[in-house]
C-alpha cells in the first residue's frame, strides 16, 4: 500500500501548489505589514485574503487553499505544544493556573448557553468563547477544526478571528492602565494582562509595556492558557463525537494535532528538546498559522460575513470583559 501513496505525492504537490503559494504569499506580505506599521499579523493576513475570495472557488487554486486553511492549521497548533511546558506552572503557583482553567470553562459554557439568544448556535458559542477564553485566533482554529461542517463555517471563523483580535489589540493599550487603575503590582498585573488578553503576541506586548518582570511572567501565564487548548479541543471533540448521529461523520476520538501537542509539550516538559529545536519549532509555527489564516480569509464571503450582524459582535465584548472581570476579581481580594 505505500508504494501506490508515494507514487500519488508528485500529483498531489501539483494540485496543492498553486493555492498554497498563494498562501503564504499572503501570509509574507501581512507579516511584512506587521513588522513595519505594528499592524497584527493575524488580522492584516486575514484582511488581506478576503478580497481573493473568487480564487478559493477557482478549480486551481481552491484545493491549496483548502488545504492551507486545514492542514497548515492543525500542524502549527500540534507545534505550539513546544512552546509550553510543566515547569510554568511553578512561576504562577497551581492555585492560579486553577483560576485560570475555572474562568475559560465558564467563559465557554456561558457562551454555548447565550448563543442561542444572539441568534447563532451552539458551536458559534463554543468557536467564540473558547477564542477569547484562551488563546484569540490561534484557538478559533484549532476549535473550528474539530466542529462539524456547516455553511456558515467559514464566516463564523472568519468573524471571530477579526473580532477577537480587534479586542485583543484594544485590550493591549487598556489593560495596563486599568490593572494601574485597580491599584494592582507588578506580579499581579503580569497575572492579570497573561490571564485575559487573547492573542500572545498582544500579551506580550502590554506586558513588557509595564517592565521586564510583568512582561515575563505575562508571557508565562499566556502559554499556560496555550497549554489548555489541547483538553478544551479534546473535550469538544468528544461531546461532538457523542452528539452526532448515525448518518453523520464522526470526529475522531482524538484529534491527530491534539495528540501531537500533548506528545511536544510532554517531551518539552522533559528537557528533551534542544532549545534552538524549541525556537525554530515556535518561528515555523507561527508562520503556519499567519498562512493558515489568510486562506481562511480566502475562503470567507464578505457578503455572508456581513450577516453575521451587531449582536454577535456584542456577544464578544460580554465575552471579553466576563473575562477580565473574572480574573480581576480574585487578584484584587487577594485569593490567588
Amino acid at each position: 500500500m505505500p508504494l501506490p501513496r508515494l507514487a500519488q505525492l508528485p500529483d498531489r504537490a501539483r494540485l496543492l501548489a498553486p493555492g498554497l503559494m498563494l498562501a503564504v504569499t499572503v501570509a509574507m506580505a501581512a507579516q511584512f505589514l506587521s513588522s513595519h506599521y505594528g499592524a497584527p499579523v493575524m488580522l492584516m493576513a486575514i484582511l488581506l485574503g478576503m478580497p481573493l475570495h473568487g480564487l478559493a472557488e477557482d478549480s486551481l487554486a481552491g484545493p491549496g487553499i483548502d488545504f492551507a486553511a486545514r492542514g497548515l492549521l492543525r500542524i502549527g497548533v500540534a507545534l505550539l505544544g513546544l512552546r509550553v511546558s510543566l515547569d510554568m506552572v511553578a512561576a504562577i503557583g497551581w492555585p492560579f493556573v486553577g483560576l485560570l482553567a475555572l474562568s475559560i470553562g465558564a467563559v465557554i459554557l456561558a457562551s454555548v448557553a447565550l448563543a442561542r439568544r444572539v441568534g447563532q448556535d451552539r458551536a458559534f458559542g463554543l468557536l467564540t468563547g473558547g477564542s477569547v477564553a484562551i488563546c484569540g485566533a490561534s484557538a478559533a482554529m484549532a476549535i473550528a477544526s474539530v466542529l462539524p461542517a456547516r455553511e456558515t463555517t467559514e464566516r463564523d471563523l472568519s468573524f471571530t478571528v477579526i473580532t477577537v483580535t480587534a479586542l485583543s489589540t484594544v485590550a493591549m493599550i487598556i489593560y495596563p492602565m486599568l490593572a494601574s487603575a485597580l491599584g494592582l503590582d507588578p506580579h499581579q498585573t503580569g497575572l492579570f494582562l497573561g490571564g485575559t488578553i487573547h492573542d500572545v503576541a498582544q500579551v506580550v506586548g502590554a506586558g513588557y509595556s509595564v517592565s521586564d518582570e510583568t512582561g515575563d511572567l505575562a508571557t508565562v501565564v499566556k502559554l499556560i492558557r496555550v497549554t489548555l487548548l489541547a483538553p478544551v479541543v479534546l473535550i469538544a471533540a468528544l461531546v461532538l463525537r457523542r452528539a452526532s448521529s448515525g448518518t453523520q461523520t464522526r470526529p475522531p476520538l482524538l484529534p491527530g494535532f491534539v495528540l501531537a501537542f500533548l506528545i511536544l509539550a510532554a517531551a518539552n516538559s522533559a528537557h528533551v528538546v534542544p532549545g534552538v529545536v524549541v525556537d525554530a519549532a515556535s518561528t515555523l509555527s507561527r508562520a503556519l498559522l499567519v498562512a493558515a489564516v489568510a486562506a481562511v480569509g480566502m475562503k470567507t464571503s464578505l457578503v455572508r460575513l456581513a450577516k453575521v450582524g451587531p449582536a454577535a459582535i456584542g456577544m464578544l465584548l460580554v465575552q471579553t470583559a466576563a473575562l477580565a472581570a473574572l480574573i480581576a476579581t480574585p487578584l484584587l481580594l487577594g485569593l490567588v
